[in-house]
C-alpha cells in the first residue's frame, strides 16, 4: 500500500463539560476530555479488570458550538477524526507535547429525556465532510 491513513473511531463517555475558546475572526475550538474503557478477566484469579484511556478531543467552529450546547458531562458520543500531536512550551520554557483527537463527525449516543427542541439532532459531521458513518 503506497498511502497513508491518519483515522480514529471512538465511542466514550464525556469527562467534563466543553470547554470553548473563541477568536477575534469569530472562529471556535471546544476541548473535552472523553474516556473508553476496555473490561478483561485475569486468568489466574478470575477478578474483572477495567481499564480507563482518556482521550483529548478538539472540536471545531459549528460543531465545537454544537457539542457545547448538546453534550454534557457523563454522555456517550461517537467521534471519528485524525490524531495529531502538538508541541508547546510550558511556563519554564521546557517543550511539551499533546496528543489530540480532532473531530471529523461525531454521533450523540445518550438520548435525553423530554425530547424538545434542545435535543439535539442524532448525528453531526463537521464542515467540509461529506461522508457517512461507516454503521
Amino acid at each position: 500500500m503506497s498511502g497513508t491513513l491518519n483515522k480514529v473511531m471512538l465511542i466514550g463517555h464525556l469527562g467534563d463539560n466543553v470547554k470553548m475558546h473563541y477568536f477575534e475572526g469569530g472562529g471556535s475550538i471546544g476541548r473535552f476530555p472523553l474516556a473508553t474503557n476496555e473490561t478483561y478477566t485475569k486468568k489466574d484469579s478470575g477478578e474483572k479488570v477495567t481499564q480507563t484511556e482518556w482521550h483529548n478531543i478538539v472540536v471545531r467552529n459549528k460543531a465545537a458550538e454544537i457539542c457545547e450546547k448538546y453534550l454534557s458531562k457523563g454522555d456517550r458520543v461517537y467521534i471519528e477524526g485524525k490524531i495529531k500531536t502538538r508541541k508547546w512550551q510550558d511556563d519554564s520554557g521546557n517543550d511539551r507535547y499533546s496528543t489530540e483527537i480532532n473531530v471529523d463527525e461525531f454521533t450523540f449516543l445518550t438520548t435525553k429525556k423530554g425530547g424538545d427542541e434542545n435535543t439535539p439532532p442524532p448525528a453531526a459531521q463537521a464542515p467540509d465532510k461529506k461522508d457517512d458513518l461507516p454503521f
